[in-house]
């Protein structure tokens, strides 16, 4: 396909006007560790722990362990977020990585999302194991979880969670429900 010859023009002539913004926002994933021994140990007791871990270039991202349950909170405000780190019911830990869903709307990737793969104990049997992916919106005062995915009842469960995380931005954390996407028996 070629250009047509007022592409160019119009191209340099928004760029110098600060117009050259995507017209609509494209998403892409980056990949980090949750490994806690490369995080520096914040807080720790017989009741819990708290590590302060390297996230997507620089983005704050704090580990929370209590009552044999984690939480992860994100970003440069974290003690000013309304809504406090969040679980899951059973008790459960965390998978190896975390996926930052990024955004170029603003003309730069940015983070908006992140899912994360929790380990959850059965309630009905200790011995067994359930997968629950978490979708967390990452904005300023809305901070929290968007949408729980069983990873073993749906075939399709990342690709349900980055449809999630895409979606992220417009979430009440106050007064909205966290969807449940797909089959859902994990607890």
């Amino acid at each position: 396909m070629t250009a047509r010859w007022w592409t160019l023009p119009v191209l340099a002539l928004a760029g110098a006007f600060g117009l050259a913004q995507p017209a609509f926002a494209a998403f892409n994933s980056a990949y980090t560790d949750i490994d806690l021994d490369q995080c520096l140990v914040l807080d720790a007791d017989d009741f819990g722990a708290s590590w302060a871990c390297p996230g997507y270039k620089g983005y704050p991202l704090m580990v929370f362990e209590g009552d044999l349950r984690f939480s992860l909170a994100y970003g440069f405000n974290i003690d000013k977020e309304p809504v406090r780190p969040q679980t899951l019911g059973p008790f459960n830990h965390l998978g190896p990585k975390l996926e930052w869903r990024l955004s170029n709307a603003l003309g730069r990737w940015l983070p908006v999302a992140t899912i994360v793969r929790y380990f959850t104990q059965d309630p009905e049997d200790s011995e067994r194991t359930n997968q629950v992916l978490v979708v967390t919106q990452l904005a300023s005062g809305q901070t929290c979880h968007i949408a729980y995915i069983d990873a073993l009842a749906n075939a399709d469960a990342n690709e349900l969670a980055r449809q999630a995380a895409d979606a992220a931005g417009d979430f009440d954390c106050a007064s909205d429900e966290v969807e449940i996407i797909g089959a859902f028996g994990a607890y």
